[in-house]
C-alpha cells in the first residue's frame, strides 16, 4: 500500500531544484503517483487532427513532484522500485510537425486515438487488421539537476529524465545519481505502450497511475542512470517473429533513418497501410537496435516490427 497520493495537479513543467518539494519522505517510502498524459490533458477522447497542430508546448511533459528524499546527497543514488500501473484506458499517439525520427518526411499532423481494456490489458486495436500488445511503463523519471535554472524536460540527463525505456515497468529497478539535496524525484509522461526508439516522438500517451519506493543508495557515485529488469523484456511481442529492415553505414543515425524508413516501405507494401499510420504504428511497438558497430567503416542499424501486431 502506498503511503501517500501525488495527485494530478502535484506536477511541474521542465527541471529546477529551486521548486519546492510537494511531500518529503524517509527512505523506503512508497508512493502512489497519479500521472496526466504527456499532453497535459490537452487530447481527450474528443480531439482531432487540428488539436495536434494547436498543442501548447509549454505544457508538454509534465512530471509529478517532486519528492525531497531524507538524507540524499550529491554522490548518493536514489533506488526506484517500480511497481504496478493502473492504466486509464485511453491514449494518443501523434505525429507532430518538426518532431520524431522522420520529422523531414512526415511534415503533416497526424492522431490516432486509442482504447483499451483496464481489467484484461489485451492488445489495443491500431486498425482492423493490426493490434498491438501493451506494456504500462513511465517515460519521464528522474531527479533534480546541480545547474541552477529551469531545464527543458524533453531531453534525457544525467539525473535521468525523458528516457523513454520501455523496459522500467512494473517490477523493475532504476538507480538514480542524485546532484542535490534530497534529489528532488519526479514522474511522469506514461504510456501504454512504446517500441524502442519512439521514432515518430509518441508513444500510446495514456494518463495512469503508478506506485513505486524509494530507497536511498550511500556513495553510490554513479556517472548515469542504471536499472535491472525482472525477467525478459520482448517476450509480449515475441510470439510470432519479426519483420527486420536495416541501415547500414557509417553514420549511426543515417542507419536508424534508413531501417525505418524501410520497414514503412515495408508494412505499407505487405499490409496496404498508409505511410504516416505506418510510421506511428513502428513508434508504438517497433524495435531500434545496434546490430554492429565494430566493422569500420560501416556499422547496421537494424528496425524489428513483432509480426503478432498483424497476427
Amino acid at each position: 500500500m502506498a503511503a501517500h497520493t501525488i495527485h494530478r495537479h502535484q506536477h511541474h513543467f521542465g527541471w529546477n531544484h529551486a521548486f519546492p518539494p510537494v511531500l518529503r519522505v524517509a527512505p523506503g517510502a512508497t508512493l502512489s503517483f497519479d500521472c496526466p498524459d504527456s499532453s497535459d490533458g490537452q487530447l481527450t477522447h474528443a480531439s482531432t487532427v487540428a488539436d495536434v497542430a494547436g498543442l501548447d508546448f509549454g505544457r508538454i511533459n509534465p512530471v509529478n513532484g517532486p519528492i525531497f528524499i531524507d538524507g540524499a546527497e550529491p554522490g548518493d543514488a536514489i533506488k526506484v522500485s517500480i511497481g504496478d500501473f493502473t492504466p486509464s484506458g485511453f491514449g494518443w499517439t501523434a505525429n507532430i510537425p518538426g518532431f520524431g525520427l522522420l520529422a523531414d518526411q512526415f511534415k503533416e499532423p497526424a492522431l490516432k486515438l486509442w482504447s483499451y481494456d483496464t481489467a484484461s490489458m489485451a492488445p489495443a486495436a491500431f486498425s482492423s487488421i493490426a493490434r498491438v500488445p501493451l506494456k504500462p511503463f513511465a517515460g519521464t523519471i528522474g531527479l533534480a539537476l546541480a545547474e541552477a535554472g529551469l531545464h527543458s524536460i524533453v531531453p534525457p540527463r544525467r539525473t535521468g529524465g525523458n528516457m523513454d525505456i520501455r523496459d522500467l515497468s512494473t517490477g523493475a529497478t532504476l538507480y538514480l545519481p542524485v546532484e542535490v539535496e534530497g534529489g528532488l524525484f519526479s514522474i511522469g509522461d506514461t504510456h501504454a505502450a512504446q517500441g524502442d526508439g519512439e521514432i515518430c516522438g509518441t508513444a500510446i500517451e495514456s494518463p495512469m497511475s503508478v506506485t513505486l519506493t524509494l530507497d536511498l543508495v550511500k556513495g553510490a557515485n554513479l556517472a548515469s542512470p542504471r536499472f535491472t529488469t525482472p525477467g525478459p523484456v520482448s517476450r509480449h511481442l515475441d510470439a510470432q517473429g519479426y519483420e527486420v529492415t536495416t541501415g547500414i553505414g557509417p553514420d549511426l543515425m543515417t542507419g536508424a533513418r534508413e531501417a525505418v524508413s524501410r520497414m514503412i516501405d515495408l508494412l505499407g507494401r505487405l499490409h496496404g497501410i498508409d505511410a504516416v499510420d505506418a510510421y506511428m504504428l513502428c513508434s508504438v511497438c517497433g524495435d531500434l537496435r545496434i546490430s554492429e558497430i565494430v566493422d569500420v567503416p560501416n556499422w547496421v542499424v537494424s528496425f524489428y516490427f513483432p509480426r503478432v501486431v498483424f497476427g
